[in-house]
């Protein structure tokens, strides 16, 4: 089961962020609540974590891109 990582609402007014770095690599595993990734907002870098454990098998916003809130920024193929 492919699983979407979204960009999630960190309120405070945010609607957009930039991907700063990813901390896993496609194939990569990873663990439910594992951070995966750092974005940027207007007023701060925050981690994003892992919905769900699996693969990472896409990375759909690389590093540099600046996408909304509740955008899809990657996959991951669900353990099952």
């Amino acid at each position: 089961m492919t699983i979407d990582v979204v960009l999630p609402s960190s309120g405070m007014g945010i609607e957009e962020a930039t991907i700063v770095r990813w901390l896993k690599d496609v194939g990569d595993k990873v663990s439910e609540g594992e951070t995966i990734v750092e974005v940027e907002t207007a007023k701060a870098t925050v981690e994003i974590e892992a919905p769900a454990a699996g693969t990472l098998a896409t990375i759909v916003a690389p590093v540099g891109t600046t996408v909304e809130v509740n955008a899809v920024i990657g996959t991951i193929e669900g353990d099952v």
